[in-house]
């Protein structure tokens, strides 16, 4: 087998750096909005690394194939499904409000996965926050909560812990990580409130005016599709798919050939739109445009990280591993590469390393810093994790001004979610008491700063 060089990732950076760029630069911006472009630039970095890596031997390249069949297919299943079910009614989009939506989501993500508990929630929080001028933040901590660090509790509520379970991590071994689910969720909700808050006392009383108007009673319509998004979930948790593993090793029945989730989530596509009341996707602005992005874009990374993941396995090896380490590779890392493949990585290197206590064969420390990784730094970037990129287009096609990819993780991610997953490193991570108690400060001095914008900022309508 070929030796995999650093300049093999060249590739994937220029994709990185196209999503970053394209989107500001004059000219390119208003091409980079149809996905006929994206596409051509995905294949055009992707299909020749694809094909160097077939040629090369590296049948990685075909795992990563198969992998994003059933990526596209989850996603498309959960934005269809989900696209079918709209909350009638309006209530008003104060603060308080907000913050049970973001809350609701931390908690069904880790039942129903970051994916699915998006797509259910994005569009009724969009309807609700339309009157408003100041919604990005809302958006975008929607991405931080809901669509990644609400995830944790359950192998159902990620894909890393999904594929750990897989790998001998018993189901209900990540409810040990409730203090942590807690912690970054709670401080991630308190920073939200303040930050609402202000943006709330800035809006012009004509908006406030006319979402205090708008106020209907909420209802359900498209109910059925609640059915065919449990059908979906336990698709995800219980029915097999392509078992690639058995086929290489050679060891293959023919049910290793079958991809029963993947057509258990077409079937629920098909049903959805056959059964589902057209009038609740009419309202809820369905269009295919942001499933077509994500479909477009991915395609690429998935070929071009190919390359990326086995240079890693290489020098991996070389890396000072122990505690911190593991989160802080596991975290960058599942940023900017799809954070299950990240996961199994290191998961298998931890394995190797041993240690007691242990969870099937990885040292138990280890573990926890390779699951909070995973999990909690996907938000860090627009591609670290399927639905950020959703919950984005989604957002962009309701007319939001979303941040660029650069935008994101600079002015939000590493201001607002940075902070906390420090803090989080410091009191559950770290074994030193003084950082501990450092940490812990640190976690006072965001809920002060978080109460004192709640009753600085107030808007003459709200009250807290």
């Amino acid at each position: 087998m070929n030796q995999i060089q650093w300049w093999s990732v060249l590739p994937f950076a220029v994709l990185l750096g196209c999503i970053a760029s394209c989107p500001l630069i004059p000219g390119v911006k208003k091409l980079w909005h149809h996905n006929a472009f994206q596409l051509a630039i995905s294949l055009s970095l992707g299909l020749p690394v694809g094909a160097w890596m077939w040629i090369a031997h590296h049948h990685d390249v075909i795992h990563a194939m198969v992998e994003y069949g059933q990526f596209i297919c989850l996603l498309t299943a959960l934005f269809v499904v989900s696209g079918g079910i709209f909350v009638a009614g309006d209530i008003r989009a104060v603060p308080r409000n907000n913050v049970k939506f973001l809350a609701i989501g931390a908690v069904i993500a880790s039942f129903i996965g970051t994916t699915g508990a998006a797509m259910l929630l994005i569009r009724p929080i969009l309807n609700t926050n339309k009157e408003r001028r100041h919604k990005v933040h809302t958006i975008v901590f929607a991405i931080f909560i809901v669509a990644n660090c609400g995830g944790l509790l359950t192998p159902l509520g990620d894909p890393p812990l999904f594929l750990g379970m897989l790998r001998g991590v018993p189901f209900l071994w990540t409810m040990t990580l409730i203090p942590q689910w807690l912690l970054v969720n709670g401080l991630l909700l308190i920073i939200y409130y303040g930050l609402d808050r202000k943006m709330y006392a800035e809006e012009s009383d004509d908006a406030i005016r006319w979402d205090n108007t708008m106020i209907s009673p909420i209802r359900i319509r498209g109910g059925i599709n609640f059915l065919w998004l449990g059908c979906i979930v336990m698709a995800v948790a219980f029915a097999p798919s392509i078992d690639l593993h058995a086929i290489h090793e050679g060891h293959a029945n023919a049910n290793a050939w079958l991809p029963l989730r993947e057509l258990i989530m077409i079937t629920m596509i098909a049903l959805s739109l056959w059964t589902g009341e057209k009038e609740a996707r009419r309202l809820n602005g369905f269009e295919w445009g942001p499933i077509k992005e994500v479909a477009a874009l991915f395609i690429g990374i998935f070929l071009t990280m190919v390359p990326a993941l086995l240079y890693l396995r290489i020098i991996a090896p070389s890396l000072p591993l122990n505690e911190i380490s593991f989160f802080c590779f596991t975290g960058g890392l599942s940023s900017i590469l799809d954070n299950a493949p990240t996961y199994v990585t290191f998961f298998e290197m931890a394995k190797e390393m041993g240690g007691t206590p242990s969870v099937a064969g990885v040292y138990v420390p280890y573990l926890i810093s390779i699951s909070l990784g995973a999990v909690f730094c996907g938000a860090m970037t627009y591609i670290g994790n399927g639905p950020n990129f959703m919950v984005k287009a989604i957002a962009d096609s309701a007319g939001v001004e979303m941040p660029t990819f650069v935008g994101y993780t600079i002015m939000w991610a590493f201001r607002n979610l940075l902070p906390v997953l420090i803090i989080m490193v410091m009191i559950f991570i770290i074994d030193d008491v003084w950082v501990k108690v450092l940490g812990i400060v640190w976690t006072m001095a965001i809920v002060f700063q978080a109460v004192y914008r709640a009753y600085r900022y107030q808007h003459p309508s709200e009250s807290l």
